[in-house]
């Protein structure tokens, strides 16, 4: 009898803490006490594991036992502790080697028959324990795909408590490890929840604009308005608009990979994420659904599970203007921040933002019926979506209904998705290479000081912004975001620099009114 430690991982938001588990068993009345600032779920911890231990065919110490969780003012989250407790208590009472015990990491959770299940935040717990300089790592049997996506670290995959002591007391893996003898194939297509409705962009007939508009911010990272009549398009576009988007990095398939981990969303098919996610909330969404909340510490909304792809936000107006401010923060850094009473914890959210809007609360026009709506009624409206909101929103469209001769007419000359894909991806590399050795990576993300200092562009091609700007028609910071959006023209335009025919355009796609 005596002490032992183990490892495991605590989670705020998707950043991953070592946590030291010891137990110690000691002469007493018998009993176990948890100290080291767990939460409900680890304070019944103690009742799981003395049924889990018991009916893996363990016996349970007979002792007073003490389990302290250190850093002892780091608080402690969810069940993902339960293994490593459950070792380190069996590892003191001499039931496990107490060496090699010491030097790895326990992840999950323990049914009371002795199972593993599954838990989230395994992948940000696998890569903290790396980064820990932690080898070996333990995780449920259901978790050893998602685990094995971190290179360089050795994993264990058990299914019961017993399997794993087994392995433990013959160092080596359970032998009913799924992935001991080989690789994950990690190379699965994200799980359809997850990204688009199938189209192509050709689906859609009698839009040049909103095609042009949907293309640009694609290739810049452009947040986009789009304003129009029932049935012009506009959610067919913001479909189309991740199809558009070549696939993620590695680094940023991690990163949202473990995003979807820490929410419970990630699909049990698909290990890694490789395409931008889509995410279109009903507008009855609330303001902790949208940027992340819930009791103790705050869990990912849908910007963060929109991290690297798209967030759609259908019949925008509809939504509280409360939820809709909410997302200012987000635009501007990439990130979100949330303080709750259990922590604060912060999460990636760099999304391309999609809105659509009727012009008007009744939409008659889509009903071939005439509108009844007063001029001041449209404002109502349309008002809901703040100025501050819009004036961060690079691409500003109004799509007007298609005549039945544009339909015809367009079936014979609308481009191929896979074709502007193929554009897209060279304007993203264009902008890459330029904006390599910066912090920022898109047109979209680029200061507007930065951009005019560095980057200052001819007076000549500056004249029609220029107009704008000294007739009200343009603020300062929207000559910023034109300045962005005539970058990505010319880069789709496979041009060094833009000219007047680029910022022209770009002020038309922002206003709508022609240089």
């Amino acid at each position: 009898m005596g002490l032992a430690r183990t490892w495991s991982i605590t989670l705020t938001g998707i950043i991953g803490h070592l946590v030291e588990v010891e137990a110690d068993l000691a002469p007493g009345l018998p009993g176990c006490t948890l100290v080291g600032l767990p939460d409900a779920a680890l304070s019944e911890a103690r009742d799981r594991i003395r049924a889990a231990i018991l009916n893996s065919g363990e016996s349970w110490p007979s002792r007073r036992i003490t389990l302290g969780l250190s850093p002892a003012d780091l608080p402690k989250h969810g069940s993902r502790l339960d293994v490593a407790m459950a070792v380190a208590i069996l590892a003191a009472a001499g039931a496990v080697p107490a060496a090699p015990v010491a030097e790895m990491v326990f992840l999950g959770e323990l049914g009371l028959d002795g199972g593993l299940r599954p838990t989230r935040g395994v992948l940000p717990a696998v890569l903290a324990a790396s980064a820990a300089g932690r080898g070996r790592v333990v995780v449920p049997a259901a978790n050893a795909r998602e685990a094995r996506l971190v290179p360089d670290v050795e994993i264990w995959a058990a299914a019961r408590l017993g399997d794993l002591l087994t392995a433990l007391r013959e160092g080596r893996p359970p032998p009913d490890d799924p992935g001991a003898e080989g690789s994950v194939d990690t190379d699965v297509p994200a799980s359809a929840v997850l990204t688009a409705p199938h189209g192509d962009l050709a689906d859609v007939l009698g839009q040049p604009t909103g095609r042009r508009a949907i293309e640009v911010a694609a290739a810049g990272g452009h947040h986009l308005f789009l304003v129009g009549d029932p049935g012009t398009g506009k959610t067919m576009l913001a479909s189309r608009l991740p199809s558009l988007l070549p696939d993620l990095s590695h680094a940023e398939a991690l990163e949202v990979t473990a995003v979807y981990s820490v929410a419970g969303a990630l699909p049990a098919e698909t290990p890694i994420i490789k395409r931008p996610p889509f995410r279109d909330p009903h507008h009855s969404t609330s303001v902790a659904a949208l940027i992340g909340g819930g009791s103790g510490l705050a869990r990912p909304g849908q910007v963060s599970l929109a991290h690297r792809g798209v967030l759609f936000l259908d019949e925008a107006p509809e939504f509280s203007p409360t939820v809709l401010d909410a997302l200012r923060q987000p635009l501007e850094s990439g990130r979100v921040t949330i303080a709750r009473s259990g922590g604060t914890t912060s999460y990636p959210a760099r999304f391309l933002l999609v809105l659509a809007a009727n012009p008007c609360p009744c939409a008659a026009a889509g009903r071939n019926r005439e509108c009844t709506c007063s001029p001041m009624m449209r404002r109502r409206y349309l008002s809901r979506l703040s100025g501050p909101l819009l004036d961060r929103v690079d691409l500003q469209v109004r799509m007007d209904p298609v005549s039945r001769a544009e339909l015809l007419a367009d079936r014979r000359h609308t481009e191929p998705g896979a074709v502007v894909a193929k554009r897209v991806a060279l304007a993203q590399q264009r902008a890459a290479e330029r904006w390599s050795g910066t912090p920022w990576r898109t047109n979209a993300e680029i200061p507007g000081p930065y951009l005019r200092s560095q980057w200052p562009l001819s007076r000549s091609a500056l004249a029609g912004v220029e107009r704008a700007l000294d007739t009200g028609l343009l603020s300062a910071r929207g000559l910023d975001r034109v300045l962005r959006v005539a970058w990505t023209l010319a880069d789709l335009a496979d041009v060094d620099r833009p000219g007047r025919e680029h910022v022209d355009e770009a002020l038309y796609l922002r206003t709508g009114i022609p240089a």
